[in-house]
């Protein structure tokens, strides 16, 4: 049985896969990927290139824009698993990058940003 914040980031995750495939163009490869060591929302094909997906949403602004919560930690952690994923893929020559879908659902119709290369691969 989900809690009200795991359905409320299936219902982000679902919002945003449509947006990426209807209006972005984007062709999902798989949504909610796992491994021991974290997990990516999505990871789609734009053209010739992986994206790797993280979706962040919020109720309100109160606390300013999602897309402001993806921390350096997360960026590890989701180049961590990207990684893994190119590389159990024999995809490791792959032009790849990082997006994050922002949504606000402040308002009666969720407010949907795209920041494509949001970030660069990290570690350290």
């Amino acid at each position: 049985m989900l809690n009200n914040n795991q359905k409320f980031g299936e219902k982000s995750e679902s919002i945003a896969s449509d947006y990426l495939s209807k209006k972005m163009g984007y062709k999902i490869l798989q949504k909610n990927y796992r491994t021991k060591i974290g997990e990516i929302d999505i990871i789609a094909k734009d053209g010739n290139t992986i994206v790797f997906i993280e979706v962040k949403a919020r109720r309100s602004l109160f606390y300013g824009s999602s897309k402001y919560a993806v921390t350096f930690g997360k960026q590890k952690k989701i180049s961590m698993v990207a990684l893994y994923y190119l590389k159990t893929k024999k995809l490791s020559n792959a032009k790849a990058r990082f997006d994050v879908v922002a949504i606000n659902f402040s308002r009666k119709v969720p407010e949907i940003e795209i920041i494509k290369n949001a970030f660069d691969l990290a570690y350290g």
